[in-house]
């Protein structure tokens, strides 16, 4: 049995993976370097299941879709409601708030209670929802479901316990928003107008309380009928017949004229003296033709009527009214005071607007100061307190969409200097002209927590611009904007070729973005197969930008023979490629081959002053093929300290030094394997060699260095994309063929190769519906996810498959993808194109026999294999510049189940291995002599940190379904863990949480993981969030400290936590929406105006509308549902110290509540002793000089 045992620990070493999947721990007997088991590691690993936990902390940007808009004048906290059903709560700076209704039906209306701490909400649904905003997570305390009527419009009166809500029957209920029980009393609508009148009168458009007099409500109907209703009589006191439409009406604060807006563009005046007809209709944009009669206008939507003390003129502010003359006339708001009139421009349409003013009392002065506008992607807030009305800066990012975002990068715990740095170089920047007053939406209150650090998020745009942002503390501001597009030229009008198809596309857009916080170079991928290159420097220079150009490309058109590949010349040194030009090809004369030597952009070629900030220094652009674009770029790594970058695609790979500005490697993925290639995928015959990339789980243990092979020239040619090595055995020659008929040369022209230029395929605008039930029949792997996430070929040329990007196409892409998956051509193909997923530069060991570290370069293809690629660099500074970086692929191969997603190290105590970096130096800074500027480098050598642990590191490479962690230079497998069967892994990376380390992996099944490392356990899988859309899938990214971002809608950013810690310090870092503030007292407008009627009229609404006055309303009506957000909810809502705060808070103010009760009945107890005081005092006097027989 022990010899038995003793085998199988051979054949687990000899072997990745044994065949059952789990870790395969057996030593490295046979192999040049001792390979330690998991027990001889003795890696202790300190995470638990219970450090984990998901949960949203804050959402940034302009609500997506937005419908609604309120603001309570007291507590000064905004609310906007949106169409998918979500309510966002502003406050000052860092309170900022998300709600979301489970229904996600559309908010209507929002209505705050004033100074109250809570706010309703009107939805689609017609549900009405009372919101308890007294803690930091609103919570919904009561539901009231309309099932007969649908809602229409609602009304709250300030210090009312009692809301009006118009239906679309015209009818008026009355709602107890305490209980949120419906009411007895109904104003019907047969009743509300004229018996004679024989035509419906419209939903209820419009209801307000009378200024003058609480028991009167204006109602107004969508027909032009307004009625003013005495609640008291229960009858009409008038009525008004209108010819047009009402959208909105406003009162005076005096409470003794109204203004309406109406559908033909004009204001309709009405007195409530004379209500026959309006004393004034004016048409504010509406100009007077020849014949007298006003021009058509738009609808006025929106009216609001406010006064102030200094002026005896009223503010009049409406949206809308400009007249039909002009076509493509931007949304405008209308400022009318006296005879002056200002048009106010927008960029987008008016959804709504608010006029804030001083007091929350409608029957004083209103003294408005500001106008809130929402617009459908953005919000402003214009001063009227100056005459120019300047708008306010606004303190939220509600420009994140100024663009449409294409990609995001998140980065925790960056160096602390960073930030300082980009603001003050952003700032120069800055636009100028706004009001100098403070922001106006000032509530609630908020404190930086303890647990903060330096957190930057970068967001790409289609415009080729990217932004840098300030996360820290759950904020977010913008630091830093920086725009590619200034370093190529404009395409000019008259240009033709590609140039004049890139007109009216967007060829700047941004797919990707690397980024070495330490060093401060920075890298952007582009749309059109380019890379730029940055610099940060705080000083202006003026620089030419270099330009290299790249031609990425697979061959086998030539029958390759063992004699040929013999013959081949070597180089004279190991570098791996020559850099030269090739010679020209037969087909070089054509007019193709002539498109195929100019780049999709035009470098600027000039001198070029460059602003303090990141200046651009290198730009490297993929060159066509066959007359095709190139191919887009799929990964991309830099190291600042090797001074290296790397790019690769689906046809090759290229190795740039970016300080001596050559190119060191341009091969295709297929040559870097040599004879090492596991697949032999020039066996052209579809019936041999055919095997499954999901299926290929493991690799024998033969891999054999093969410097020698590789030191060959690599020679290849171009036949409908399939790449060849000159190592390999011969295949057929000659194209695939194309399908028959007039579409074939077509088909040909528009596949896979054809990507980039496209309307951008921004974040922001992939609005593509896929049911989670459908994934796998829609998308049957992660690559077909990908062919529709970035347009691009990730391994074959199926010429039945047309390449499409209109994503309002999903169908037909689906169906033709489904097509090329069953095809026998794409089955060999698949095995023959092979992209490159993933780079990663680290000091590892390449070879088995290696005994120190030595610069590499990590590949991952999208058919699960990894390829170590070693690197010689010149360590002294002036060789570094001067002396060629030799590249040599050896044909190590690693191998895994499905694409490669992540590479990440670990030294052998478990610690993540950071890359090496380059300190940042200011190249354009004035030179010191004292102080030589010399590059200084940080390198995090797995050999200089492990001393006690011995040589060797562990390497954690994740793909679409597995994850395994190997042994480094053994190369043996020690764990290994299948992540996922029915679905894919769209995003994964090592991070840093707790002090430790895990691997953290989001599915497209919406499932977000942790595992820990190295063992690969499973510490978190919940259902979070299902791939709805395209945009989740590409701007998912985790970072270090337990934080995850994605962009929710194309407006937001949606940001989580997956750390324990963080959930439980949640309530810590978030604003206080409510504080306790006293209501301002209502102005004391003296005898006369009260003795002439001029005062508001008070009344009780309890015993009006109450039960025992207006009986039950009908239980079918409207259907009551109690909430989570009570006591209870809130317990589990808050809970801890915060929710006992919480609980203490609401007793207490029950307890104010009741002593106030008391103080008063204590104070009628003492006017009724006095009272008796004095009669006994009076008694006593009579009786007191009475004897006692006069009683």
């Amino acid at each position: 049995m022990k010899k038995f045992r003793k085998v199988l620990d051979g054949l687990t070493t000899s072997s990745p993976v044994n065949p059952s999947g789990s870790p395969a721990c057996g030593s490295a007997a046979g192999t040049p370097s001792t390979a330690p088991t998991p027990r001889e590691l003795e890696i202790q690993e300190t995470l638990m299941s219970e450090h984990f936990q998901i949960c949203k902390t804050v959402r940034h940007g302009v609500p997506y879709q937005p419908t609604a808009l309120a603001f309570d004048p007291v507590q000064k906290i905004l609310a906007i409601g949106s169409r998918s059903g979500g309510v966002r709560l502003l406050g000052r700076p860092g309170v900022d708030c998300h709600c979301q209704h489970e229904s996600g039906a559309a908010v209507l209306q929002l209505q705050f209670l004033i100074n109250e701490g809570a706010l309703v909400t009107a939805c689609a649904d017609d549900t009405l929802h009372l919101w308890n905003l007294r803690q930091r997570r609103p919570a919904i305390l009561h539901s009231l479901k309309f099932n007969r009527e649908r809602i229409t419009f609602c009304h709250l009166p300030f210090q009312s316990k009692w809301l009006y809500v118009g239906t679309e029957r015209g009818n008026t209920h009355i709602v107890n928003i305490e209980s949120f029980i419906l009411s007895g009393y109904v104003i019907m609508w047969n009743k509300a107008i004229e018996l004679s009148t024989k035509t419906h009168p419209g939903p209820v458009v419009h209801l307000s309380d009378s200024p003058k007099d609480e028991g009167k409500l204006l109602i107004g109907f969508e027909s032009g009928t307004i009625v003013m209703w005495d609640l008291r009589a229960k009858r009409a006191d008038f009525r008004i017949y209108y010819d047009e439409a009402i959208h909105s009406a406003s009162w005076h604060h005096e409470g003794r004229q109204f203004m309406c807006s109406h559908s033909d563009g004009s204001l309709s005046m009405w007195n409530l003296r004379n209500t026959a007809k309006p004393f004034q209709v004016t048409f504010p944009h509406g100009k007077t033709q020849r014949d007298g009669r006003k021009e058509s206008c738009k609808p006025i939507l929106k009216v609001e009527y406010k006064t102030s003390r200094n002026s005896s003129e009223a503010f009049v502010v409406f949206s809308g009214g400009l007249s039909y003359d002009k076509a493509g006339r931007r949304p405008t708001l209308t400022i009318m005071h006296g005879k002056a009139i200002t048009v106010l421009e927008m960029d987008y349409p008016i959804v709504d607007f608010l006029v804030l003013c001083e007091t929350p009392y409608l029957n004083e002065v209103q003294e408005p100061y500001a106008v809130v506008v929402l617009l459908e992607k953005d919000f402003v807030v214009v001063d009227l307190t100056q005459s120019s009305f300047p708008i306010f800066e606004n303190p939220y990012p509600m420009d994140i969409h100024e663009s449409p975002v294409t990609c995001t990068a998140y980065f925790a715990d960056c160096p602390p200097d960073i930030i300082p740095v980009l603001y003050s170089i952003g700032a120069k920047h800055k636009k100028t002209g706004y009001s100098l007053k403070e922001w106006p939406v000032s509530g609630g209150t908020w404190t930086v927590g303890s647990q903060t650090y330096p957190e930057i998020i970068i967001t790409g745009h289609a415009d080729g611009s990217i932004k840098f942002w300030d996360a820290t503390a759950i904020t977010l501001q913008m630091l830093y904007k920086l725009k590619t597009s200034k370093v190529f030229e404009k395409p000019k009008g008259g240009d033709v070729g590609r140039n004049a198809e890139l007109a009216e596309e967007d060829p700047y857009a941004v797919q990707m973005i690397s980024w070495c916080p330490q060093s401060r170079i920075f890298c952007v991928v582009g749309i059109s197969a380019h890379v730029i290159l940055y610099r940060f420097s705080k000083h202006d220079a003026n620089t030419t930008i270099t330009s290299l150009e790249v031609r990425l490309q697979c061959e086998i058109e030539d029958v390759i023979s063992p004699s040929d590949t013999e013959n081949t010349p070597c180089f004279s040194d190991p570098s791996g490629h020559s850099p030269q030009p090739q010679p020209p090809s037969p087909r070089s004369n054509t007019p193709d081959s002539m498109r195929d030597s100019i780049p999709c952009l035009k470098v600027k070629d000039h001198m070029i002053r460059m602003p303090p900030g990141y200046q651009a220094e290198l730009v490297v652009q993929l060159l066509g093929v066959d007359g095709d674009p190139p191919q887009q770029i799929t990964s991309l790594d830099l190291n600042s300290a090797y001074g290296l970058l790397a790019l690769g695609n689906c046809n090759g790979l290229a190795v740039v030094d970016y300080l001596q500005k050559t190119i060191l490697l341009c091969m295709s993925t297929l040559e870097l394997y040599g004879s090492a290639d596991p697949f032999q995928r020039l066996t052209r015959s579809p019936r041999k060699n055919r095997q499954s990339t999901s299926g290929l789980t493991e690799l024998s243990d033969n891999q054999v260095s093969l410097d020698l092979e590789r030191s060959k020239s690599p020679t290849s040619d171009h036949v409908n994309g399939h790449c060849t090595s000159p190592t390999s055995h011969p295949c057929l020659a000659g194209r695939a063929k194309v399908p028959g008929g007039p579409e074939g040369p077509r088909l040909a022209r528009r596949g896979p190769g054809r990507p980039p230029f496209r309307k951008a395929q921004s974040a922001a605008c992939m609005e593509v519906s896929l049911p989670v039930s459908s994934l796998t029949e829609g998308y049957p792997s992660r690559r077909a996810m990908l062919q529709q996430l970035h347009g691009v070929s990730m391994y074959s040329h199926d010429e039945q498959h047309i390449t499409t990007y209109s994503w309002s196409e999903r169908e037909s892409r689906e169906n033709s993808f489904s097509r090329s998956r069953s095809s026998s051509v794409s089955s060999i193909d698949r095995e023959t194109k092979e992209a490159v997923t993933t780079l990663q530069f680290a000091e590892s060991y390449v070879r088995k026999s290696d005994t120190l570290p030595t610069p590499c370069l990590w590949v991952g293809t999208s058919l699960g294999l990894v390829l170590i690629i070693p690197m010689s660099i010149p360590t002294d500074e002036q060789e570094r510049l001067e002396d060629p970086v030799t590249v040599a692929p050896t044909g190590t191969v690693l191998m895994l189940k499905g694409s490669i997603l992540q590479i990440g190290f670990l030294d052998c105590g478990g610690v993540l291995i950071n890359s090496p970096y380059e300190v940042w130096r200011d190249q354009h800074a004035p030179d010191d002599p004292d102080r030589p500027r010399k590059r200084k480098l940080v390198n995090f050598s797995p050999s200089s940190s492990q001393e006690a642990s011995g040589d060797g590191h562990l390497a954690v490479v994740c793909s679409e379904r597995q994850a395994k962690v190997f042994f480094m230079p053994s190369q043996a497998c020690l764990y290994v863990h299948n992540i996922t069967e029915s679905s894919f892994v769209l995003r994964a990376d090592v991070v840093s949480v707790y002090n430790s380390v895990c691997l953290a992996c989001f599915c497209a099944n919406g499932h977000i993981m942790t595992l820990s490392l190295p063992s690969l356990r499973p510490l978190l899988d919940v259902s979070y969030l299902p791939l709805t859309d395209m945009r989740i899938a590409r701007t998912f990214c985790f970072t270090n400290g337990g934080q995850a971002l994605y962009l929710c809608s194309p407006t937001e950013i949606q940001r989580i936590t997956y750390s324990q810690e963080m959930c439980d310090n949640l309530q810590e870092m978030l604003g206080e929406l409510f504080t306790p503030i006293e209501t301002p007292e209502a102005q004391n407008r003296g005898f006369l105006k009260g003795f002439f009627g001029g005062n508001a009229q008070t009344f009780d609404r309890e015993e009006l509308f109450g039960e025992a006055a207006a009986g039950k309303a009908s239980r079918s009506l409207a259907q009551h549902i109690p909430g989570q957000g009570g006591m209870e909810g809130m317990k589990a809502a808050a809970g801890g110290v915060v929710g006992e705060l919480a609980r203490a808070r609401i007793a207490l103010d029950e307890r104010g509540q009741r002593l106030g009760e008391l103080e008063e009945r204590t104070a009628l107890m003492m006017t009724s002793a006095e009272t008796f005081s004095k009669h006994a005092h009076e008694l006593m006097l009579k009786c007191k000089d009475k004897k006692w027989y006069q009683f």
